[in-house]
């Protein structure tokens, strides 16, 4: 790190703390050469994820539109807001994982979907049915009959 008064590039590490958002760190650094001391902040970098929709358009990733969409699913279930963040945070972790700037939407969904299977068969038949759009009763079924298949299957 360059000295701002002297530019040199003898500097060290005095003390080291995290800011007031916790979002970064605060470190006073003194110059080797001059003595003066300064402060620099440390924050991660972080790569801006758009969502590429059915349409094709892109939208900035919304963390919100995925806990609305499993809040939705898990009406009336046995299930509390904090294990709804928590499988929130599950699945934002996989989709910045892939390391992409651009996720189609339908990869989240997907990502959402395979996760609310084991999780809660209920809100995972409610999200499906929103999601894949189902047409008819008969597409609906067969999507059941894979869950009820599954389940026999575990007994």
């Amino acid at each position: 790190m360059k000295c701002p008064f002297c530019n040199k590039e003898n500097t060290k590490v005095i003390d080291s703390r995290p800011s007031e958002e916790s979002n970064s760190i605060r470190r006073r650094r003194q110059c080797d050469e001059c003595g003066k001391r300064f402060t620099t902040y440390e924050k991660v970098e972080t790569i801006p994820l758009v969502v590429i929709k059915k349409d094709n358009r892109r939208e900035p990733y919304d963390r919100e539109k995925i806990e609305a969409g499993i809040v939705r699913s898990c009406h009336k279930r046995p299930v509390s807001m904090n294990q709804i963040r928590e499988f929130v945070d599950e699945i934002e972790s996989m989709v910045f994982h892939m390391e992409e700037r651009e996720v189609p939407s339908s990869r989240i969904g997907e990502i959402v979907m395979s996760k609310l299977k084991s999780f809660d068969s209920v809100a995972y038949v409610r999200f499906a049915s929103v999601y894949r759009e189902f047409k008819d009763v008969g597409t609906f079924m067969e999507e059941l009959k894979k869950i009820l298949d599954k389940d026999g299957e575990r007994c």
